[in-house]
Formats: C-alpha cells, sequence, structure tokens
C-alpha cells in the first residue's frame, strides 16, 4: 500500500489496482486527486512487476466528473474573470488520458457505479471495460454548455459512431451498463453479484498474458483510425517482426508444440 489521500494503490500476483477513493463525493474529480492517479500510473507503469492495472472506484460510484467546488474550477476572489478550464483540462486531464493510454500494460475500469462527465471518459480511455449492471454512462457537459473532455469527442465516436455520439454528448441521457454493452461502449456489463469475480478473473488472465503483445494491439487498434489500409498493413508487419523476436513468442510456440499452458514473462 502507497500513502495516497485520495486514492488508494495496492499490488497483488501482478495485478495493479488503482482506487478512487472519494466515496462521499462519488469519486468526483479534484486536482489533487489527479496528481495522485498520475503518480500511481507512472509507478505501475515503471514496476515490472505488474502485469496488468485495475482501475475503479471506492463506494457506490465509479466517478461522477469534477467537482465543481474544486478551486481549481472558481474564479479568484474578488475577480469576476471565470476560471480558465482549458487550464484545467491541459494541466490535469489530458495528461492523465495521456499516460492511460500510453501505459505499457493493459488497464482494465471495473465500473461499480456511476462514470459521469469526465470520469466516464477516463474509464473509456481504458482497453478493456466491465460495468457492474447497476453502473451507468452519462456525458453531462452539454448541461454546462461545454464540450466532452478527457477525450470523449474522440473516443465516442471512435466506440459507437457519430450518430449515438452526438445523442449522448447533446442530449447527457443517461446510458445504462446493458445499454452501453449493447452499442459496444464498453467490453461488457455483468450482475453486480458476480461484478468482483469477473474483474478479478479478467484481471488475472491479462497479467499471466504476452504483455507487450497486448501493449503493440492496442497501438495498432488505435492507429488504425487515422490510418490507410497501406499504413496499416506496413504497421502489421513492423510489430510482428518485433514480437516475433519477443521471449513469449518463443514461449507461445515452445507451449503450442508440447501442448502445455504458455508461461508467459511479459516481454
Amino acid at each position: 500500500m502507497h500513502d495516497f489521500k485520495f486514492i488508494t494503490y495496492s499490488f497483488q500476483d501482478g495485478v495493479a489496482t488503482l482506487t478512487l477513493n472519494r466515496p462521499d463525493k462519488l469519486n468526483s474529480l479534484i486536482g489533487a486527486m489527479m496528481l495522485e492517479m498520475f503518480s500511481a500510473l507512472g509507478m505501475a507503469a515503471q514496476d515490472r512487476a505488474v502485469r496488468t492495472l485495475v482501475l475503479t472506484g471506492a463506494g457506490r460510484a465509479f466517478c461522477a466528473g469534477q467537482d465543481l467546488s474544486d478551486p481549481s474550477m472558481s474564479s479568484r476572489p474578488g475577480s469576476d474573470v471565470p476560471a480558465d478550464i482549458g487550464t484545467v483540462v491541459e494541466t490535469f486531464y489530458s495528461p492523465l488520458v495521456r499516460r492511460l493510454r500510453a501505459m505499457p500494460k493493459p488497464v482494465i475500469c471495473a465500473v461499480n457505479g456511476v462514470a459521469a462527465g469526465a470520469g466516464a471518459n477516463i474509464a473509456l480511455a481504458c482497453d478493456i471495460v466491465v460495468a457492474a449492471q447497476t453502473a451507468s454512462f452519462i456525458q453531462p457537459f452539454c448541461k454546462l454548455g461545454l464540450v466532452p473532455d478527457a477525450g470523449g469527442t474522440w473516443l465516442l465516436p471512435q466506440l459507437v459512431g457519430r450518430a449515438r455520439a452526438v445523442g449522448l454528448a447533446m442530449l447527457g441521457d443517461k446510458l445504462s451498463a446493458e445499454q452501453a454493452q449493447e452499442w459496444g461502449l464498453i467490453w461488457k456489463c455483468v450482475a453486480a453479484a458476480d461484478f468482483e469475480a469477473e474483474v478479478s478473473s479478467l484481471a488475472r488472465t491479462l497479467a499471466a498474458g504476452p504483455t507487450l503483445g497486448y501493449v503493440r494491439t492496442r497501438e495498432a487498434i488505435d492507429a488504425a483510425a487515422t490510418s490507410t489500409l497501406d499504413s496499416q498493413l506496413d504497421r502489421e508487419r513492423d510489430m510482428q517482426r518485433e514480437l516475433g523476436a519477443s521471449c513469449d513468442y518463443a514461449e507461445g510456440v515452445q507451449a503450442f508444440i508440447a501442448k502445455r499452458p504458455p508461461v508467459f514473462v511479459g516481454s
């Protein structure tokens, strides 16, 4: 365990778990909390023993988005000039999402309750999103006259297409976890009673897998959004060349021939 105030960070059997820990505030985000998240993500990225990261929330919510009472969202005392929300995004949200997307190991988001605003988009920035059946996803930015941030304007159309992305962003309707799965916004919706076991099983599976192969898979799929087929074929060639020289590929082949489970080392 590590000494954080607004999150908890733990590690066991190859799996690091980062838990947003302001349950009385529905894990809404403040600057200090996001700095702690950034620090924990850095630790997970650098620790070779960590093979998978799980991001989740304490209590009944995953994350209700930005805490609007955070001083960074308020005008300076005695000033009529509004807070520069762009600076908040540039200082906290953009680096956080970039770090999630660049993690050198797979990231699972376990959405245990409501995921709203930036909280929803931080969840969607993870590799695999598993949500409890009681969870929901909301893009409430339109209620404040804002646009989805934390990558929302890129993630939503990539995941559900333009029509649904625009509807979610302009109307701010609550999307159930079941509907989110049906639309392809998330990987899986799980009954609340089975949620923790499902997340644990998935995390163990990924932690025992070929980590570098997972990361290159994410990179290739992300690149496809702006690539031509020819560019993507070249990218696949280059990645296969790299991965074909890896320890995990050699082990995978040997295990296949020997008809035994592979023991991957993550490189």
